[in-house]
């Protein structure tokens, strides 16, 4: 093909598509670059939705240089998924203000256009990290400026830019020491070099690369180091949990407060836009916290927040999931929404008086719309819910201003306490006496939940290697066993007390008769009191979900 000197509109709509393919093919590969020991999406992921949003944006955009650069500013704002995502998405801003004024980019806009892209990631983010796609990005930008100066032409300048790229990704493990630890380069800062390598491909014809696997050896390494995930996608495990976002509606004088009000809050911080919209990003203990700031100043929406240590991939399950039973129509005066994933715990919490279940879990967070409609249909005027899930239970306190209907949400944090609280519904009474005695219903509870570890890492409770069961408690992993039933002994040793008089195990995906019967057998010969409930429940990803009280 023909070396080109200019891209123009089309070469960046090509530039795009290809690049949102490249991170497609390299996504699993990206993934493994972020060592945590359970399942989750992961910089790779993000990077690639992120992209897939711009892509979907450009299919009904103008076919010119502005509206093709006002559908990447968009659609990246719009679509940007994790802390990978954001960081991304204001780099693509970064390019596209820089290109939307001219009608094709020289070497010396693009330059230009990667210094801006620096420029407005680094002013995205509260506390920029070295060794971080920060750093490859800037590093690019400053090699290409330094070609762009003496005069060289496109590809001559893309080509810097990828060296230098290339070069500052290999050096981030000696900025950062967890990926020293861990024996791999930034995941984030991997998937920018794509981009480089695509447009190099747009203006010579150059292939792209195909992706590499990350060795064993690195994960490994990864294990005995105590290494956390890789920066600035997760945190590492013992520090703050939840990832918040959502999208900000406020008055752009209003974000420095706002920001200040983060920055005591939580790490992680990345909050991008403008002209009254922005995409908000951050890792806290506290997302009540979290979601209060953004009200004191707007209105935030699309609220999603991530469970750091427990995320899993859900899709597959909620949409495998079996139709629910015909609900019960019958109006009353209180009506329960439950959120469940499960054919067995949605029979039982049909069998407790549930009027309406909307499919969801730990990663596949259901919306406030999803939740609205299914409080919308409930035949009644009075609703409580049950997000059964700390993720959920911020985006369900939204519904109540969003309806006509009275909406109480029972902050139920499991399966368990989501049981125990309808033990005290009653549907003749009014919403908020329900609530009451629910919520003390639930709060009686005490909850675990046992998983296994998809990736080699370390805890309090010791090293964790790949295939390991988990013991989890509301405070984090508390045991850690080869096997399901050691695992799930373990941690009912540490949960049930002298005080308690029922143990339940709900059965989920994984476990089997054999090891039901052994923890059984261990209950009945070191907690002879305790008596024990068994329901299957069908749940993906946790054996056993266990409730003591």
């Amino acid at each position: 093909m023909e070396t080109l000197e200019r891209l123009d509109a089309s070469h960046l709509r090509r530039a795009v598509r290809g690049y949102r393919d490249a991170l497609r093919a390299h996504q699993d590969t990206i993934n493994r670059l972020n060592v945590y020991p359970v399942p989750d999406g992961d910089t790779g992921t993000n990077m690639a939705l992120t992209l897939e949003s711009v892509v979907a944006e450009l299919d009904g955009a103008d076919q010119d240089m502005p509206g093709t650069c006002k559908a990447i500013s968009h659609g990246s704002l719009m679509g940007a998924r994790g802390n990978s995502g954001v960081i991304l998405s204001q780099v693509l801003r970064g390019l596209a203000d820089t290109f939307k004024g001219i009608d094709a980019a020289d070497g010396v806009a693009v330059a230009d256009a990667l210094k801006g892209a620096s420029d407005a990631a680094y002013g995205a983010v509260m506390r920029p990290v070295e060794g971080t796609i920060l750093t490859v990005v800037r590093e690019a930008a400053d090699a290409a400026g330094v070609a762009a100066t003496d005069g060289k032409a496109l590809v001559e300048v893309l080509d810097a830019a990828a060296l230098g790229a290339r070069d500052a990704l290999e050096r981030t493990p000696d900025l950062l020491p967890v990926l020293k630890a861990a024996g791999v380069v930034d995941a984030g800062g991997a998937g920018f070099v794509l981009l480089l390598d695509v447009l190099l491909n747009i203006a010579d014809g150059r292939p792209v690369p195909e992706a590499q696997a990350v060795p064993a050896a690195a994960m490994a390494a990864a294990a005995s180091s105590g290494a956390g995930p890789v920066a600035p996608e997760h945190d590492p495990i013992g520090d703050l949990r939840y990832e918040v976002m959502y999208f900000l509606e406020a008055a752009d004088q209003t974000i420095s407060a706002f920001k200040d009000v983060w920055a005591g809050i939580g790490d992680s911080i990345v909050v991008v836009g403008g002209d009254g919209l922005w995409n908000c990003h951050i890792h806290t203990d506290d997302i009540g916290a979290a979601v209060e700031a953004a009200i004191d100043c707007g209105r935030p929406r699309n609220i999603r927040v991530t469970d750091l240590h427990e995320q899993v991939e859900e899709e597959r399950w909620v949409r495998e999931a079996p139709a629910d039973e015909p609900p019960d129509m019958t109006p009353v005066p209180t009506a329960v929404v439950a959120i469940a994933t499960g054919d067995g715990i949605r029979r039982i919490f049909r069998s407790l008086g549930v009027q309406s279940i909307v499919a969801g879990g730990q990663s596949m967070n259901p919306s406030t719309a999803q939740i609205l409609e299914a409080v919308q249909s409930a035949p009644a005027d009075q609703v409580v819910v049950l997000p059964n899930n700390k993720n959920i239970i911020p985006v369900a306190e939204q519904v109540d201003g969003l309806t006509d209907k009275t909406v109480r949400v029972v902050k139920t944090s499991g399966i368990a306490e989501g049981f125990a609280a309808l033990m005290e519904y009653d549907p003749q009474a009014d919403v908020d006496a329900n609530a009451r005695l629910m919520t003390e219903s639930a709060q009686r509870v005490t909850s675990g939940e046992v998983t296994r570890a998809v990736r080699d890492s370390s805890c309090e409770a010791g090293p964790i290697k790949a295939g390991d069961f988990l013991g989890v408690t509301r405070t984090g992993i508390a045991v850690v066993e080869p096997t399901l039933a050691e695992a799930t002994i373990g941690l009912l040793d540490r949960l049930v007390g002298d005080d308690h008089e029922i143990v339940t195990l709900i059965e989920g995906e994984g476990s089997s008769a054999a090891d039901t019967r052994r923890v059984t057998e261990w209950l009945a010969e070191h907690r002879s009191a305790i008596a024990v409930e068994v329901h299957h429940g069908g749940q993906p990803l946790y054996p056993y979900l266990v409730s003591v009280e």
